[in-house]
């Protein structure tokens, strides 16, 4: 096989991403349908979906709130349906949750986030990995957590709480499902840019009294290469892991962030 084509994952892979009608999971979405591969998202936006739907006529799409199991059950059968079986998962959905001192978190707001974040990569997971048990396509588990996920991270704890907690998660099942060939890695996306992006920046300005001019130009200077990474660039890596090239690479954590060197 010419070299580059390792780098390319098999025509008709079979994927399902959460929370991909817009944003980092959109993309992916996008870089597979151009490789060839059938994709179902789910999200929790219908208005969002029937514009993804629109842009990309490939796409199935099913609505879901992810923090809740009979939801997620239902779309992950309707992608075995529809799709005929499984090759990769991408456990992408998730919120920024609140920004303040530990002690201003309302209680309700870190439970979202943890049902979001955290508990409903544990609900897809629980029903993709028999569907991934039956792939014979080199199956492929992606956790998407954070730079926030290996960094401290004040005034945004249970956002950082869950992301180091989807490590854990990913460490774990590689050791678990390795002797099944389903290979297990998370990404760890930067500073991504873009309109998620800026309102993280103006909740922080906010809550620690500076502008969002001089809060973006903090989080920059806080990059190695001090600039943010685009969404494509979360996107190639993810095709990179499902991709031949990668077959031998799991239980890792990747960041994709320019080196952030602190939060």
């Amino acid at each position: 096989m010419n070299t580059f084509e390792l780098l390319k994952p098999r025509t008709g892979l079979r994927v399902f991403i959460s929370g991909a009608a817009a944003g980092i999971g959109a993309a992916i979405a996008d870089a597979f349908l151009e490789v060839g591969a059938s994709v179902y998202i789910c999200d929790v936006d219908q208005s969002a979906l029937d514009k993804a739907k629109e842009r990309s006529p490939r796409l199935h799409v099913g609505m879901a709130d992810v923090g809740n199991r009979t939801a997620v059950d239902r779309v992950i059968d309707d992608a075995e349906a529809k799709l005929g079986g499984l090759d990769v998962l991408i456990n992408n959905a998730g919120i920024a949750g609140p920004t303040g001192e530990v002690e201003q978190i309302e209680p309700d707001d870190w439970d979202r986030t943890v049902s979001t974040n955290l508990n409903s990569q544990y609900y897809f997971l629980r029903k993709a990995v028999p569907l991934l048990k039956k792939s014979s396509d080199s199956p492929c588990i992606i956790a998407m957590s954070s730079v926030a996920g290996r960094l401290g991270y004040a005034f945004r704890t249970p956002y950082a709480s869950t992301k180091w907690a989807i490590v854990g998660m990913m460490k774990s099942l590689a050791i678990e499902l390795g002797p099944s060939n389903i290979r297990v890695n998370a990404i760890l996306p930067g500073v991504v840019e873009g309109e998620r992006m800026d309102r993280v920046i103006a909740a922080r300005a906010q809550s620690t009294g500076v502008t969002f001019e001089a809060m973006k130009e903090e989080y920059l200077r806080k990059i190695s290469l001090r600039r943010m990474v685009t969404v494509d660039d979360i996107a190639a890596m993810a095709l990179f892991l499902c991709s031949p090239a990668g077959q031998n690479i799991t239980g890792q954590a990747i960041s994709v962030d320019g080196n952030v060197e602190y939060l």
